[in-house]
């Protein structure tokens, strides 16, 4: 392990005792003042500074492997590149991104090639005033004539919508702060509606109608969602004759509806409320289509018509539940549908004609990702499907359904000297402690990796709100690659790899297994001899990033260093506090501490309420001073307590990006400067 400067002198937080009561039990919070809501305290701000000097100082002898690793993320990169063009209506739309540029331009036209491109909107204009800037929505109003798009200059989520008459190339005056960023139109091209955020909170509990023309103080109130354990977002259905608010808690949900040429009428629901009912409907011509977990843990697809939808008894079966396959989605389209499944963790496509035949898209890599890709239009015969492995980089395929033949349209192209045949990917299951058989999705260099314990190991994983990580591509990964890693994913329960179960089998009081599941996986690793033992490094953010911080506590002799990336790691304090963004919404994943039950088993794995004085691996944390999903005081709170406890000199250094939030820096090269800094942080440890 290389030696680094012990006479730097880490920050020593102050200790400003606080105390957190409840079911009889205190816990004491030193480190509680931390937390400033508005980011202004000079006294936070300075400790931030500060922690970000230590971190530069520390990381000073990597700079140089730092500097060539970022050299050579960006030198993959396509300077001059393109999306494809997409026929939406009446016309073809399409992004460009050139030479230098931090992010695309929009673009439309009346044919294919482009010819007669009109400029939608350059984003590099919008964003040159702001340190930060994020594109939310980009929608077109149904005559064509507006665009609608929402901008986030903060990093917090929080979306101001702008409007711009396409024709004259002007800004409208509408202005629509503090909203969730979507932008639905009805089809009258003069009203939309749109999601407000609570200030608070930063939950969506509200929609507006606005009329283009008149102040946002105008707007209208045409929905509030009381209880805050809804997510709410807005959505089109399939033949755009809905508008729909669509209420999804993690156990339930619920959909609103209102016909989109009846701009001004109310919503209404389609059928009755039913807890611990989960679906997604859309529609397209007569027929409803409903994705429902009804006696369904993996879900089921029925039918409903205009007079059925009101009663599920009355619905019909399109695809029934099976045990073994987890229905993702569906995609509509005039003489067929697709339905997105999920088999032994392998995405495939089945196409449910309406003549009642079927057939399944697939693919023969050993673990890969694929998705439907953008078909608006739905009388097309031909769907793009996106597709990517852990070798083969991002692909865009067009299907003919008529006479299943399938083409390339697209790949990216990954400079640098990027072969694909020198890398291989496979997918191996690894026995956890219970005897469950977790999957894990390998990549490495041909020529570089033995399977004789002697390579260096990234193991990454999330495990958290059913979320899947699939393997798709990376170029960024490919420097570690090239220097003789193995990159691992960890596809652990609370993810959906191999089911609706799969999750449920790694949330609220059965959140333990993922935990376990990780560390399981890590010794796996080893003793299959897939990495040496004493160079293993473990990666992972936000829900991952408390994965991270609690296999540390757990197991810290595993790992030679971690990357932890706006870590969500005092748990048990900010499920206790519904002012914090995302607190309610998140109770049927992790549980309520209110209710005490819930509260001990919290308290087994919360990773600042479990650290202890021991030995810690090298750890890299980072955060963005205005992240809404996981607020700044947690890691900082977090690494302050770590450095008061830990017994060793293993590196902590901790950066915090005074401009972000959530996803960390905007733009397509200055966000590679993250990928570096862990890059160089692992390598270097090696060294």
């Amino acid at each position: 392990m290389p030696k680094h400067n012990l006479s730097i002198i880490a920050p020593v937080a102050e200790k400003i005792s606080f105390e957190h009561n409840i079911h009889g039990q205190t816990r004491q919070d030193n480190y509680y003042w931390m937390r400033d809501d508005s980011r202004s305290d000079e006294k936070v701000i300075q400790h931030l500074n500060i922690e970000n000097k230590y971190c530069d100082d520390m990381l000073a002898p990597q700079q140089k492997i730092q500097g060539e690793i970022l050299q050579e993320l960006k030198a993959r990169i396509v300077e001059d590149d393109n999306t494809l063009p997409v026929k939406d209506g009446d016309f073809w739309y399409h992004s460009e991104i050139n030479g230098s540029q931090e992010f695309s331009s929009y673009y439309r036209a009346t044919t294919a090639d482009g010819a007669n491109k009109l400029l939608l909107l350059d984003v590099n204009v919008c964003a040159e005033p702001h340190e930060y800037y994020d594109i939310g929505d980009l929608s077109i109003s149904p005559n064509d004539k507006y665009l609608g798009y929402s901008e986030d200059i903060d990093g917090r989520r929080i979306f101001t919508i702008l409007f711009k008459d396409i024709a004259n190339d002007t800004l409208l005056n509408d202005r629509l702060e503090d909203t969730e960023g979507q932008v639905v139109w009805s089809n009258d091209n003069k009203t939309v509606f749109y999601v407000r955020k609570d200030p608070e909170t930063l939950l969506g509990t509200q929609v507006y109608r606005h009329r283009l023309g008149t102040a946002q103080d105008d707007d209208e109130l045409v929905y509030e969602e009381e209880d805050h354990q809804f997510y709410l977002s807005l959505d089109k259905s399939r033949d755009e004759s809905l508008i729909m608010i669509c209420l999804e808690a993690t156990e339930s949900s619920q959909t609103l509806v209102l016909d989109a040429n009846n701009a001004n009428g109310e919503f209404g629901d389609l059928f009755d409320y039913q807890e611990n009912h989960e679906c997604q409907i859309d529609k397209l011509g007569q027929l409803f289509y409903i994705v429902s977990n009804l006696d369904a843990v993996n879900f089921k697809i029925m039918t409903a018509t205009v007079a059925t939808i009101s009663d599920p008894q009355q619905w019909q079966t399109l695809v029934a539940h099976r045990d073994d396959v987890l229905i993702e989605g569906i995609d509509l389209f005039k003489d067929f549908v697709v339905v997105t499944e999920r088999f032994l963790g392998q995405v495939r496509f089945v196409v449910h004609h309406n003549d009642g035949s079927t057939n399944t898209l697939e693919f023969d890599d050993p673990c890969y990702f694929a998705a439907l890709g953008d078909n608006p239009e739905p009388d097309s015969h031909q769907i793009r499907i996106f597709y990517s492995s852990l070798t083969t980089p991002n692909t865009i395929f067009e299907c003919d359904i008529k006479t299943q033949q399938r083409k390339a349209l697209k790949q990216q192209q990954v400079l640098g000297g990027f072969l694909s045949d020198n890398y291989r990917s496979q997918r191996i299951f690894i026995d956890a402690r219970d005897g469950q058989k977790i999957p894990v999705s390998l990549v490495y260099h041909k020529e570089k990796f033995k399977q004789d314990g002697s390579n260096p190991l990234v193991q990454y994983g999330y495990g958290a709100y059913g979320i899947t990580i699939d393997p798709s591509f990376c170029a960024n990964t490919v420097s570690l690659l090239d220097r003789g890693f193995v990159y691992a994913i960890a596809h652990i329960r609370g993810g959906e790899m191999l089911g609706r179960q799969w999750y449920n089998q790694g949330k609220k009081l059965a959140k333990m297994n993922s935990f376990n599941d990780f560390i399981d996986v890590t010794n796996g690793l080893v003793n299959q001899s897939y990495c040496a033992e004493n160079k293993v490094f473990a990666s992972g953010g936000s829900a991952g990033g408390l994965l991270m911080a609690t296999i540390v506590n757990q197991a810290p002799h595993l790992y030679l260093g971690v990357g932890a990336h706006v870590p969500f790691v005092d748990i048990v304090t900010t499920m206790l506090d519904e002012s914090i963004p995302l607190t309610t919404n998140e109770y049927d994943e992790w549980g309520n501490p209110n209710d005490k039950t819930y509260y001990d088993y919290m308290m087994t794995y919360s990773p600042i309420d479990n650290i202890t004085a021991q030995d810690y691996p090298n750890l890299l944390v980072t955060t963005g001073l205005h992240d809404s999903q996981v607020q700044y005081f947690e890691p900082m709170k977090w690494v302050a307590k770590l450095r008061e406890y830990k017994t060793n000199d293993n590196m902590l250094v901790f950066k915090t990006d005074m401009e972000a939030g959530h996803g960390g820096a905007s733009g397509r090269y200055k966000s590679l400067e993250e990928k570096a800094l862990e890059m160089a942080f692992f390598i270097q440890l090696l060294d």
